[in-house]
């Protein structure tokens, strides 16, 4: 999610309905199953209101819902919801009498927390179009959310300023990019980068001031490591522990905690921004990697659009970058990036059944007319788990295309571990505080630590009673 977009936005219209160029009167009742893609979705009587949780996506949501509303007469709302602040404005959104209809859940804990909320989409052509069935929530014996796109994460990097480093920096740790395999290799020239930046710029006419971009400890960046980067360690432990990599356990035990604190410490030892300031929310990670001063940035796929679009004035284009694993030192030969979604669209059943009948429909235009999957794929640049996006809109994310290229070249891609966490915001929110006082104020890391495992038993045995 893109930090610098963090104002709730809102747009609806209604005009003339139109299907397939011609006609004007308003078809009723929502679509019973799936559909070829292109074919006509009936739209219903009622209205959507989407609650939408990625603010980079916003304009695409709102030039698409602008589509839909002049060809179908449908009114369809798009609020954004601010960077860090989804769960507070869904919680507001939805005590209000006109709630959102389509809004996001992001693991099982989060389907039981809206259990009343959540309407059976079992029956839905969004389901039916899932090509993995995995991708979606189960719960209380129903499909309580379907995915809506396909992520990866890892180190996004700038490979142009990497080979103009080796090429041209008689000091340069390594002889090709293909090196940095491992986590002591990633160490080595993280710390030669950032110790010698004003020789590199020299030699290599860059603008560099860090090897890696500010790790924001604020509520708009720190899901990257409470959750992203604790998710590495998750996975590792949850595939010793032999249990399921999703649905994770009870109790974890932090084994691999030192492994975070040492790709933590490497993230801020070799940053140019100032430790105490990192929950400030005033550092921009991505616009230091768009403009060419930092070199590293962990971050998933969803940042492809934002260094693809012009509008954005980077100097960085999505030509000069590529993605490798966070190397985290246990298995780095093995390891791929880490694949997986905690982006599922639910249905508000408390809404009417007009509302959800349109809502249904409305999905099922997203993901089969030619608009939809152009803005999903093109303007959002997600790569979309349905049946319908082949041909000319497969994904066009070149960040999603290294995960498949590691996977084809015997890597093992990391699950998204961190969805089983049990009460995902107050046990994230539990484990950064200790570790921003660890980092801006030297703090004990046996905080983080304690606060990593006995909040995680809490938190898991208060959502089991």
């Amino acid at each position: 999610m893109k930090k610098k977009l963090v104002s709730a936005l809102l747009c609806s219209a209604m005009v003339a309905t139109m299907f397939a160029g011609c006609g004007s009167d308003k078809e009723t009742g929502a679509s019973a199953g799936g559909t070829e893609a292109g074919a006509t979705v009936e739209a219903g009587e009622g209205s959507v209101y989407l609650l939408n949780f990625k603010p980079e996506t916003d304009q695409a949501w709102q030039d698409l819902a602008a589509t839909y509303t002049e060809q179908t007469g449908v009114d369809v709302t798009v609020v954004t919801a601010a960077d860090g602040q989804y769960k507070t404005t869904l919680q507001s959104e939805l005590a209000k009498s006109d709630a959102p209809t389509i809004f996001t859940i992001g693991s099982k804990s989060d389907a039981q927390e809206w259990v009343d909320y959540t309407y059976d989409l079992s029956d839905s052509a969004l389901y039916s179009h899932l090509t993995d069935k995995s991708l979606a929530i189960e719960n209380d014996g129903i499909i309580a959310g379907v995915a809506n796109c396909y992520e990866c994460y890892g180190l996004i990097y700038n490979k142009t300023i990497l080979q103009n480093y080796i090429d041209n920096y008689e000091g340069a740790v390594i002889s090709s990019i293909d090196e940095i395999d491992n986590f002591d290799t990633l160490k080595a020239v993280c710390e030669d980068i950032n110790s010698n930046v004003d020789a590199i710029n020299e030699a290599c006419g860059t603008e560099l001031t860090e090897a890696f971009a500010s790790s924001g400890l604020d509520s708009g960046s720190n899901w990257r490591f409470s959750g992203h980067l604790a998710g590495i360690e998750l996975y590792y432990e949850f595939k010793d522990a032999g249990c399921d990599l999703v649905a994770g356990q009870s109790e974890i035990t932090g084994k691999y905690l030192d492994n975070f604190k040492n790709v933590w410490d490497l993230y801020v030892n070799t940053s140019a921004a100032d430790k105490a300031t990192l929950d400030s929310g005033a550092l921009n990670a991505e616009e230091e990697l768009g403009m060419g001063e930092a070199v590293f940035y962990q971050n998933g796929d969803w940042e492809y659009a934002a260094f693809s679009n012009p509008e954005n004035g980077y100097l960085v284009t999505t030509d000069d970058l590529s993605m490798m694993p966070i190397y985290f030192g246990v298995d780095d030969a093995n390891e791929g990036l880490a694949v997986g979604t905690e982006n599922y669209w639910a249905v508000n059943s408390k809404a009417s059944q007009e509302d959800i009948d349109s809502t249904l429909a409305f999905l099922e235009w997203v993901i089969t007319s030619d608009e939809g999957r152009t803005a999903i794929n093109t303007e959002m640049g997600l790569t979309a788990p349905f049946d319908t996006f082949t041909g000319d809109f497969a994904s066009q994310n070149g960040f999603a295309a290294m995960a498949n290229e590691y996977a084809a070249a015997g890597k093992t891609s990391v699950a998204w571990s961190f969805n089983a966490t049990p009460a995902v915001d107050d046990w994230r929110a539990d484990v950064i505080a200790p570790l921003t006082e660890y980092t801006e104020r030297g703090g004990s890391w046996d905080d983080v630590a304690t606060a990593f495992v006995d909040q995680w038993a809490y938190y898991w045995a208060e959502e089991n009673k």
